[in-house]
C-alpha cells in the first residue's frame, strides 16, 4: 500500500528527472488535480481560425498601369518611390517574387533627380524617368564586389566636382548599375548608345549617394549598392519600377 508520504516523495523525484532545461526544483507540495479532458469539438462546429502570413501576388503600392509594365519573367523588383512629383528624396526597397507571392526586404532612403520626376525625359531637365526598366549591367571605378551582372570596372566612372548642394561627387560611381533607360542592354553603364535618340537623355544609373540630389540618377548607401550587386541576379530578370508615389499607383 502506498502512503501519502511514499507518493509524494515519487512524485519529487519524478520533477527531477524531467525538469525543464535541468533547473527544476522538487515540491513537497501535493500533485495538483489533473487537468480536465478537452472537449471534443462538435460535429460541423467551425474550425478555429489560424493565422497564416501570405505575400502579395502583386507589389504594394503599384496601379494597374504600372504593374502591367513589370515583365511576368521578372522575380526581382528594385521599387523607387519618390516622396512627391517635385522631390529629390525617395525610398528604395528590393523585392524579391517566390512561388508564395512578392517578398519585400529593407527600406533604404534615396536620391533621384532635382526637379523630381516626369513621364517625358529630356536630355538635361533635371528629373528622373517614371517607368519599369530592366537591369542588366553594372560597374564601376572600384573592383567588383560580387556583382552577378557582368560588370565593367573603369577609370572613366569618375565623378568630379560638386553637386547641388555642394557636396563632393567623389566616389558616386564607385558602383553603379545601368538603368535601361535610352540604352543599349547588354553593354557597359559607359556606353552612349542612345535608341530614342540624345535628346531623350540616357545616362541613368543607380550609384552611391552622395548626400544630394541627382541629374537623373538614383543614389543610395554604398553598403546597399554593393548588396544589390551581390543579389541581382540576371536569371531572375530583374526590374527597377520608380516613380513618385501617385504616378507609381496608377
Amino acid at each position: 500500500m502506498i502512503t501519502r508520504r511514499t507518493h509524494v516523495a515519487l512524485l519529487a523525484a519524478s520533477v527531477l528527472l524531467t525538469g525543464c532545461g535541468g533547473g527544476a526544483v522538487a515540491s513537497t507540495r501535493s500533485a495538483p488535480e489533473p487537468a480536465a479532458e478537452p472537449t471534443p469539438a462538435r460535429e460541423g462546429a467551425p474550425a478555429p481560425e489560424v493565422s497564416i502570413e501570405v505575400a502579395p501576388q502583386q507589389i504594394p503600392g503599384l496601379g494597374p498601369k504600372t504593374w502591367a509594365q513589370v515583365p511576368a519573367d521578372a522575380r526581382q523588383a528594385v521599387v523607387v518611390t519618390g516622396r512627391g512629383r517635385d522631390s529629390s528624396d525617395s525610398t528604395v526597397v528590393l523585392y524579391r517574387r517566390t512561388d508564395a507571392g512578392w517578398r519585400s526586404g529593407a527600406s533604404w532612403p534615396a536620391h533621384n533627380a532635382l526637379k523630381g520626376w516626369t513621364d517625358h525625359h529630356l536630355a538635361g531637365d533635371l528629373h528622373s524617368p517614371i517607368g519599369v526598366y530592366d537591369l542588366t549591367d553594372a560597374g564601376g571605378l572600384l573592383k567588383d564586389p560580387g556583382s552577378k551582372l557582368p560588370y565593367d570596372r573603369s577609370a572613366s566612372f569618375t565623378a568630379p566636382g560638386t553637386g547641388f548642394e555642394g557636396e563632393p561627387l567623389a566616389g558616386s560611381f564607385d558602383y553603379v548599375i545601368a538603368i535601361n533607360y535610352n540604352r543599349q542592354p547588354g553593354t557597359s553603364p559607359l556606353d552612349w548608345t542612345r535608341p530614342m535618340g540624345a535628346g531623350r537623355g540616357g545616362g541613368i544609373w543607380l550609384h552611391v549617394d552622395h548626400g544630394g540630389p541627382t541629374h537623373g540618377c538614383v543614389s543610395i548607401a554604398e553598403e546597399h549598392m554593393k548588396e544589390l550587386l551581390r543579389t541581382l541576379d540576371p536569371d531572375l530578370h530583374p526590374v527597377v519600377v520608380m516613380g513618385d508615389a501617385k504616378s507609381l499607383r496608377r
